[in-house]
């Protein structure tokens, strides 16, 4: 099987498309890096000949108001190259409950792509993953100073990058869902609590102090984004992925 994979250098990408090559199928990693752009559509028709699948993903550069409008065009720019293709199936991947969070317009700008892929004219599966391990420092950080780390006590459910390649691989080889599946971590935390155990496994001696209007997830009500019946559960535990 020969899968276009866009966004096929970043985190996620790069980790789909080596677990794809070396279960024996031939994926492709496309980029602007190699004359692939998803926003201008430049590259897309050569990127995409002879693919059975195509998953998408890439990421607005930005949180802000402008993610709608990446995603409405590079969605719009896929389709129609896929289309044209012949390509039987396209994938994403998008978060857990974004359409439970209207305040974050980044949230909004994810349901939207997912809109625009159900709505096309190719078969599809949507990939809804809970937030990554690896960026919990950087979750940190938005609200940090020398002393003191502040953080709202947003419910969290996260997940290993790794984990969210694999659940990613496991879609793109299978047969169209024509929906959606969630994946997310084997454990729910506080955001404020897995804040002191990521400072604790680094010897940090900053005060972790809830903060219900601090950062982002300060906008995430109850249990928003954590995986409800059905979804698919990781093995990889928080503090196992911090121990390696």
């Amino acid at each position: 099987m020969k899968i276009a994979v866009i966004g096929g250098t970043g985190l996620i990408g790069s980790q789909v498309v080596k677990i794809l090559n070396t279960g024996g199928h031939e994926a492709v990693p496309l980029s602007p890096s190699n004359g692939v752009d998803l926003l201008s559509g430049k590259g897309l028709a050569e990127g995409l000949a002879g693919a059975d699948v195509v998953v998408n993903l890439s990421n607005s550069p930005t949180f802000d108001e402008a993610s709608p409008a990446f995603f409405q065009t590079t969605m719009d720019n896929l389709l129609a190259a896929a289309e044209d293709a012949g390509v039987g199936h396209a994938v994403i991947l998008s978060i857990v409950g974004a359409e439970l969070v209207p305040e974050l317009v980044y949230y909004q700008a994810k349901v939207l792509q997912e809109d625009i892929l159900k709505a096309g004219p190719v078969p599809y599966s949507i990939v809804r993953a809970t937030q990554f391990f690896e960026f919990t420092e950087t979750t940190l950080s938005w609200t940090s100073d020398e002393n003191t780390v502040r953080l709202p006590a947003t419910l969290i459910q996260p997940m290993a990058a790794s984990d969210v390649a694999k659940a990613v691989a496991d879609v793109i080889v299978g047969k169209p869902l024509q929906g959606t599946r969630d994946v997310a971590g084997p454990e729910v935390f506080t955001l404020d609590e897995l804040g002191r155990i990521t400072l604790a496994a680094k010897g940090d001696k900053r005060t972790v102090v809830v903060d219900d209007t601090a950062g982002m997830f300060a906008a995430v009500h109850g249990d928003a984004i954590i995986a409800k019946d059905g979804a698919v559960i990781a093995k990889t535990t928080y503090r196992d992925w911090l121990a390696r």
